[in-house]
């Protein structure tokens, strides 16, 4: 856990007790309770009950509600700095905290872009002044995100970023992106591509029959599957760590399972987007459905399902982009790419545990402690002595997504109207509750 975001840990003494206590780092879900102290967790477990956490801490009743790590999103696309009309991190972090997210990992498409070390310190010291949750940066691998010239990889990494990528933008030049996987590999760094081959990247959905009966271009799973490939190879070349930041097509986790089991260190997240929704979702040209890389087709979703079951996909992510009216209500194919998804994430992703599809602990696993586990941080887990990050959810709990009512500052969400099941009822960070349901 990055030690200076400023979240400084309450000392006061609590308790939550008669919980379902989820916690997949150590493969948990049990009933019982914890007890915080000092921003930390002191006490975990079946044998934390209100009596044993001692006369004068005072006692929450989870009533066999989740207890679970807090959330880490490693896909956080603000505004700020440059852009804040679509996002500022105060308020990114207020709808994290509503989502049950404690960590956000910020891109570094911004304006300016991180990739100097002068900006990576602004966003530490803007995220302690105003967020409520913690924050880390992605640095840029290339100057500009203009995939010419590689930033200074060790000096980022020391001023505080936690991985490097260009956000929403492939590197497609190879050489670079080999250079760049070797010095990260130096740093113990791991290296986040966005995978789409831009030559191919041309429509504005996915390629296929419903693209061509709306009459718009369409993008193939080509043009992902095309720039994977590739990656991998280079992978071989450095033996550099390396995470594919989301993948929506089969053909994509064919090629990561193939990765994994020759022992290459690759790993790969979804946007809890293409776990749940699909390109017929867009229907009458619905912008808000317009995403990058673009909602694919039934079966590719189910893909993306399986192979989150089964491990194959490390992580879920938000893929919170938050972009303002003027940018979405317009023609589809003139409107932006992107969909904000913190406070959604965790609900929409719940759907999949409703169905039968995957299993709790392995949901937990990939939003909170798999990702923290690829990036080195504390958070993602329960243990004594974790950071006491923690959301508690009402997994029953129906809610239905209203943009006057969500804390991001943009409201394009492909959720808009949609009743989820599963509601955050509080959020804790550091010992201090962030948010707590109304």
């Amino acid at each position: 856990m990055p030690s200076d975001t400023g979240i400084k840990g309450d000392v006061a003494r609590r308790a939550y007790v008669n919980a379902r206590l989820v916690d997949p780092a150590e493969n948990m879900d049990t009933t019982g309770g914890i007890v915080i102290a000092d921003g930390r967790i002191v006490a975990r477990g079946p044998k934390v009950t209100a009596k044993s956490a001692g006369n004068g801490t005072p006692v929450t009743d989870c009533k066999g509600k989740l207890l679970f790590p807090g959330l880490l999103d490693m896909r956080t696309f603000t505004g700020e700095p440059g852009n804040e009309y679509r996002e500022t991190l105060a308020t990114a972090s207020e709808a994290a905290a509503a989502g049950g997210v404690t960590t956000m990992i910020v891109m570094p498409n911004t304006d300016p872009v991180v990739d100097d070390v002068a900006i990576v310190d602004f966003i530490l010291r803007r995220a302690r002044d105003t967020a409520v949750v913690r924050v880390a940066p992605m640095a840029a691998i290339t100057k500009g995100l203009k995939g010419e010239a590689m930033t200074e990889i060790g000096m980022l990494q020391e001023a505080g970023a936690v991985a490097v990528t260009d956000g929403n933008k492939a590197v497609a030049n190879a050489q670079l992106l080999r250079r760049a996987l070797s010095y990260a590999n130096d740093f113990g760094l791991l290296v986040v591509q966005h995978v789409e081959e831009a030559s191919l990247t041309t429509g504005v959905m996915n390629e296929g029959e419903v693209a061509t009966r709306l009459g718009l271009p369409g993008t193939p799973p080509a043009a992902e599957v095309i720039m994977l490939e590739r990656d991998i190879r280079l992978v071989e070349l450095t033996g550099a760590r390396y995470h594919a930041a989301q993948i929506s097509c089969a053909a994509s986790l064919d090629l990561i399972r193939t990765a994994k089991q020759r022992g290459l260190p690759v790993s790969c997240g979804v946007s809890v987007n293409h776990l749940v929704l699909n390109e017929n979702d867009i229907g009458a040209y619905r912008t808000f459905f317009k995403m990058s890389p673009p909602l694919r087709s039934e079966d590719d979703r189910k893909a993306m399902i399986t192979g989150l079951a089964d491990a194959s996909i490390d992580v879920i992510v938000s893929s919170h982009d938050p972009q303002s009216a003027d940018t979405k209500r317009l023609p589809f194919a003139e409107a932006e790419f992107g969909a904000i998804g913190l406070e959604t994430m965790f609900s929409a992703a719940l759907s999949l545990h409703h169905a039968g599809e995957v299993s709790l602990p392995r949901l937990m696993s990939a939003m909170s402690t798999k990702p923290a586990e690829l990036l080195g941080l504390e958070a993602g887990r329960l243990a004594p002595g974790a950071p006491a990050d923690f959301a508690i959810a009402d997994p029953d709990k129906s809610w239905t997504v209203e943009d006057a009512k969500l804390r991001s500052r943009a409201k394009n969400s492909p959720f808009e109207h949609r009743t989820l099941e599963g509601r955050v009822l509080e959020t804790v960070v550091a010992g201090r509750t962030v948010y707590a349901y109304d």
